[in-house]
């Protein structure tokens, strides 16, 4: 299986959302994110792709059929969600490109998506003059009755990329784990990195 990688901006990034939806809700219902989501809300959430001009789609294919997706834009445009996590850190939110998710179907795993995912989007941040590119990820409790045994988390594939955990910048989502009744704050650690 070969995938094709390719940036996606503008009528073409809006065109695959609904894609990246599915994706995420079925991506997402594994370990870390145990997430019980569905399509609607998804939609809600992408929407901030579909109104930033400087919003990026990098999408794998298999043929016509998006495999998997990494979103990013201006942190600018989530400052809603991270501005107080960014303050007193001394981090300008509009020298920061926020790579969003990166969601990739399992069986596509393991032929340089990841590095891909984040090339393409690192290259359309410098493109934008930004300084810092950053993304955060899911904090689960090493002793969480859900971890795979065996897991490997992604700390070191992010290190060698140049990223480092920001200490103490952390922001909190709400969503519904695939075991719960309704919504819980979960907090998400910021890793960044200078262009």
């Amino acid at each position: 299986m070969t995938l094709r990688i390719a940036p996606l901006t503008g009528a073409a990034l809006e065109a695959a959302l609904d894609a990246v939806a599915e994706l995420r809700v079925r991506v997402f219902r594994d370990w870390p994110y145990l997430y019980d989501g569905d399509a609607a809300y998804e939609r809600a959430y992408l929407s901030v792709y579909r109104e930033s001009a400087g919003a990026i789609l990098v999408g794998a294919f298999d043929g016509d059929r998006l495999v998997g997706a990494a979103t990013g834009t201006p942190m600018e445009d989530h400052a809603g969600d991270f501005a107080a996590a960014f303050a007193g850190t001394g981090y300008a939110l509009d020298e920061i490109f926020y790579c969003a998710e990166s969601v990739l179907l399992a069986d596509y795993r393991g032929q340089g998506a990841g590095h891909r995912f984040f090339d393409l989007r690192e290259a359309h941040a410098r493109a934008l003059g930004r300084r810092y590119s950053a993304f955060c990820g899911v904090v689960r409790p090493a002793d969480h009755p859900r971890r795979p045994a065996g897991y490997r988390p992604l700390d070191g594939f992010w290190r060698k990329r140049g990223y480092r955990p920001l200490d103490g910048v952390t922001a909190r989502f709400r969503w519904k784990d695939i075991d719960e009744d309704g919504e819980t704050s979960k907090p998400l650690q910021f890793w960044i990195r200078e262009l």
